[in-house]
């Protein structure tokens, strides 16, 4: 039980909406003053993001209808960790094959983060892969519709910071990525 003086404590939990993916949590809960009131959030299962290099440097994108926005979207392999999935290493790579077609030689663990802790228990785990090589046909989901591209880091990251990719997984892959790169290369250099 936490502790702090500015925890909230949770009377009562319900599932207010359930849909395949994820679902709306309405809880009761009482405020460190006293108040008791709602707060509601998305729930949903932990997943992964990828950020894949081809053996060239390239980075192995998605092109992929996005409804909630009405566009197509640009960004990076994502998906939700299945059951199946041995741990998280196991699902990235699922996830990378079945949404593009290529699997990875090598996958290192990039960070972990909330990304909308405001409004979600969205749990993001993120990944760096190496030596990406087409190796099959996509898998898609029945509700997936979603071209595979390979675009230069630079490439990439003109688009995000042009405001052309918008997708916050990719933007915060290839933040974290860009800054630890940036970071290990000047303690070489120190």
């Amino acid at each position: 039980m936490t502790t702090d003086p500015l925890a909230w404590e949770t009377c009562e939990r319900r599932v207010a909406y359930s849909c395949p993916g994820f679902e709306i949590v309405n809880e009761s809960v009482r405020l460190p003053d006293g108040t008791e009131t709602e707060f509601d959030y998305l729930s949903e299962p932990a997943s992964v993001c990828v950020l894949p290099f081809t053996p060239a440097d390239d980075v192995v994108c998605i092109e992929e209808w996005r409804q909630a926005v009405s566009r197509l979207n640009r960004g990076l392999p994502v998906g939700g960790i299945e059951p199946e999935d041995d741990d998280l290493e196991a699902a990235a790579r699922r996830e990378l094959a079945e949404e593009t077609g290529y699997e990875a030689e090598g996958l290192e663990p990039l960070v972990t983060v909330e990304p909308a802790n405001g409004i979600a228990d969205t749990l993001m785990h993120f990944f760096v892969a190496e030596g990406c090589r087409p190796t099959a046909e996509q898998q898609l989901d029945h509700n997936e519709s979603i071209r595979p591209i390979e675009l230069s880091l630079e490439e990439l990251t003109d688009a995000v910071a042009d405001g052309e990719i918008r997708d916050g997984r990719t933007v915060l892959a290839l933040s974290y990525y860009r800054l630890f790169d940036a970071a290990c290369s000047q303690s070489k250099t120190e």
